[in-house]
């Protein structure tokens, strides 16, 4: 997915960071007090639409320097204030009364700007249907925006980075919020519009050439396609099987690694739910597949940099063991004192969707957020005293220590793996 600059480099700051007091009685009401004024002040900023400043007499030929600052920049830095802030925190009650005016303003943003502007109010709008959550006020935020969301998307005059944001606003909004399986189909089928396009037309086994940023919005509508398939009932999958299974694996020619590594996994995704549904030879050219993935899984093509080669092989090994094996390498995610199992394709396409919104935020949702731990079946958050928390936090030199002893294994192994390779040479 196609990654927005960092707030911090555009001097945005999280609202929800207190300075440091250096006490260790802190007046939580006040400080709760102040983070909401922050979250008001950049609420009324994303409404902004002037704001010029009067400046000390800069040179001598002029009494006073006017400094203009567009009304757009001001929105931009209110809109990623509230992205880190929605990310690293949860503001349900605060929101709840707020979500009606946020969500006009976050119309307005995405109707009447441009470029990073959408795109960033695409980013909160989707983070704002998290913090709501899959009850009737998430629903009313999805329902109110949606067809905004694919006019945009499919808008092809539209910016492409606005188009990107959209395609993934779409598809976490709808898994998070949407009611019926109308508005589940709707969304799948534009999402395939916008992806199909990197598909080879009849008769050519070259996907078509694009630029990109295209290639970027491709990417993420077929990674938001894929996430709404695991919520899909079996027989709209059967449709898909029928429909994708032929065309997806022509996708893995694509010179963009990121399309190539999604329909990958998204191939993977479709072979797990056909053997969920126990559905018998939903696919021919098993052998033909599995030749074009080992291929891929062990690419040392020189063109290519290193670390994307490193991350191809990586994952079309994992994609090739699953197809021949049914087998899935799982994966142990930790936060806090807790730890969840990804154990499957449709697990790890979910968990990947929530941490490419989340970022760094995804640890603090996963322990804290309602929503999240319903979708994982992680039960209800856990209610730790400052005492349980203190004792589960280890030391700087433990974990020195740790990090030292994992150092040495590392380096154990990867000698004795080139002492290896020398005695082939």
């Amino acid at each position: 997915m196609a990654t927005a600059v960092s707030g911090r480099e555009r001097g945005a700051q999280d609202p929800t960071e207190m300075p440091y007091t250096g006490s260790d009685t802190v007046d939580e009401q006040a400080q709760q007090e102040e983070v909401e004024d922050k979250l008001k002040e950049c609420i009324d900023n994303v409404l902004d639409k002037s704001r010029i400043l009067y400046t000390p007499r800069a040179l001598p030929c002029f009494p006073s320097t006017v400094s203009v600052f567009s009304s757009a920049k001001t929105r931009q830095v209110a809109l990623e204030n509230l992205r880190l802030a929605f990310s690293s925190k949860m503001l349900f009650d605060f929101l709840l009364e707020r979500r009606l005016t946020l969500t006009d303003s976050l119309e307005k943003c995405l109707k009447k700007g441009k470029g990073e502007e959408q795109s960033l109010a695409a980013t909160v709008l989707t983070l704002l249907c998290l913090q709501m959550g899959s009850g009737p006020e998430g629903e009313e935020v999805f329902r109110s925006l949606k067809p905004l969301l694919i006019n945009i998307l499919t808008d092809t005059s539209a910016s492409p980075i606005s188009r990107q944001s959209c395609a993934v606003a779409l598809g976490m909004c709808c898994y998070i919020a949407a009611a019926d399986l109308e508005d589940l189909i709707s969304c799948l089928t534009c999402l395939e519009g916008i992806f199909s396009t990197s598909c080879p037309e009849e008769g050519n086994s070259m996907p078509a050439q694009h630029s990109p940023l295209l290639q970027t919005l491709h990417c993420n509508a077929l990674q938001s396609w894929s996430l709404l398939l695991t919520i899909c009932p079996s027989s709209y999958i059967k449709k898909i099987l029928d429909n994708h299974l032929l065309k997806l694996p022509l996708m893995l020619s694509s010179d963009n690694v990121n399309l190539r590594i999604t329909a990958g996994e998204t191939i993977a995704l479709l072979f797990e739910l056909a053997r969920d549904m126990e559905e018998d030879n939903f696919y021919e050219d098993t052998d033909l597949l599995c030749t074009k993935l080992k291929a891929l899984a062990t690419d040392s093509n020189k063109y290519r940099a290193k670390t994307d080669r490193r991350r191809q092989r990586s994952i079309f090994r994992d994609v090739l063991h699953f197809i021949e094996s049914g087998e899935f390498h799982e994966e142990t995610i930790r936060f806090g004192l807790e730890c969840m199992y990804v154990d499957s394709w449709v697990r790890r396409r979910t968990y990947d969707a929530f941490k490419e919104v989340l970022g760094s935020g995804v640890r603090h949702h996963l322990q804290n957020n309602e929503l999240l731990r319903e979708i994982f079946d992680l039960g209800p958050p856990l209610v730790l005293d400052a005492a349980a928390i203190k004792a589960s936090k280890i030391s700087r030199f433990e974990k020195h220590l740790y990090n030292s002893a994992a150092f040495k294994a590392r380096t154990k192994a990867r000698s004795r793996v080139r002492d290896k390779r020398a005695d082939i040479l």
